[in-house]
């Protein structure tokens, strides 16, 4: 439905990496105008994403998530069917359940991760959050900010299944969103406004969820938990590997009405009641949260009546990778798909390239070192490895 056989083939010849004109009608056996006529048309429906750097035009082939199929569904669209189109992503991703786990379960690095509400972080308790943590400080360093309609509800609404929660509110950014808003699948804003959509995001209890990068990140999704993906899959599978913040919530039981309110606001029903040990007989029950569950958000503690509940930092903080590259590079060695990044790329072909892969790789922790080499099975890498002090 996105787009033709032809052109999915053409698609499928493209390296994952940023590319020119002229590499894509290499690959293509094309001359460089045709070939950049197939590629502009494949921008302007959101399949490729432009980059303008330098004076050049550089393309990129997105990933499905968080990418194509979100853009698909990021505005009203006459030329496609949207409602089969839903139907047709719920069955693969909310049915099935070999893409979703493959994208959240396998492995321990995941495309996104939670931002904490910082209004939820007491001023006075010493907690300390870094800028790569803040939604904030993500819209106000942004290189171009674009705001679409959310995927997540836009498809349940063809399914009958949405919420009320805002639907005007999906944020991207730099690159991505300076693409998106010059092909009108999103509208750029300000700063401010988008501040201000932010503040909605939390008003209506939404969990921010972005990109899982230091820098340049290039979206932040606002999720219910009745309709995104990524909220659904926690509810779907339970326990899964690290999306959430580096906070967690308390229950002080002291001060815990039991009122249920905070377990009816959490988007992954990581708060349920209990019979608390420590209260009298005139207050038996208590909120409990289920650690292994709990995103850390702060949604809960923003609606807690009492002020019971409170967020601490985790004792063990999630890895974040530095910038795209990295988190792939991480993503690649724990799924097992290092060689098919390295050599579908063939940036074995281009010292640079092989270079930049390499040093992401060197900078990783010993024991995903060791994980690269073994799956890479190269003498080359592992002499560069063991060339590293210890």
């Amino acid at each position: 439905m996105l787009l033709n056989e032809k052109e999915a083939g053409l698609l499928a010849l493209l390296p994952i990496r940023p590319f020119t004109v002229e590499k894509a009608a290499k690959a293509w056996k094309l001359d460089s105008k045709s070939a950049q006529n197939i590629l502009d048309q494949l921008a302007d429906r959101a399949i490729l994403v432009d980059i303008e750097q330098n004076e050049e035009t550089l393309y990129c082939l997105p990933p499905p998530m968080a990418g194509f199929f979100e853009f698909s569904m990021m505005r009203l669209r006459n030329d496609i069917n949207q409602k089969v189109l839903s139907e047709l992503y719920h069955q693969y991703i909310n049915v099935e359940e070999d893409f979703i786990k493959a994208l959240f379960v396998d492995g321990e690095t995941s495309l996104g991760r939670v931002f904490v509400q910082e209004e939820a972080l007491p001023q006075d308790c010493g907690l300390h959050i870094l800028d790569y943590e803040r939604a904030g400080d993500v819209i106000r360093t942004a290189g171009g900010i674009g705001i679409s309609m959310c995927y997540c509800r836009h498809k349940m609404t063809h399914m009958d299944r949405v919420c009320d929660a805002p639907m005007d509110i999906c944020m991207t950014f730099n690159t991505t969103a300076q693409s998106l808003t010059r092909h009108h699948f999103a509208r750029p804003v300000s700063v401010s406004e988008c501040l201000e959509l932010l503040h909605s995001a939390y008003e209506n209890n939404l969990v921010q969820f972005g990109e899982n990068v230091r820098k340049g990140v290039n979206f932040i999704c606002n999720c219910c938990g009745c309709c995104c993906e990524a909220m659904l899959a926690v509810k779907r599978f339970g326990l899964v590997h690290p999306i959430h913040s580096n906070f967690i919530a308390r229950v002080n039981e002291a001060e815990c009405s039991g009122c249920d309110l905070c377990a009816s606001v959490c988007p992954v029903e990581a708060i349920g009641t209990d019979q608390s040990h420590n209260s009298s007989e005139r207050k038996p029950i208590t909120a409990r949260v289920e650690e292994k569950v709990c995103l850390g958000c702060g949604v809960c503690v923003r609606n807690c009546p009492t002020g019971s509940l409170y967020l601490e930092s985790r004792p063990e903080r999630v890895l974040t990778p530095l910038d795209t590259t990295h988190r792939t590079i991480v993503m690649a060695i724990e799924r097992g798909t290092l060689p098919d990044l390295i050599f579908d790329n063939q940036v074995l072909l281009s010292h640079r390239a092989l270079a930049a892969v390499l040093g992401g790789i060197l900078r990783l922790p010993p024991v995903n070192k060791a994980m690269a080499s073994r799956q890479l099975k190269s003498r080359y890498l592992e002499a560069l490895l063991n060339r590293i002090p210890r």
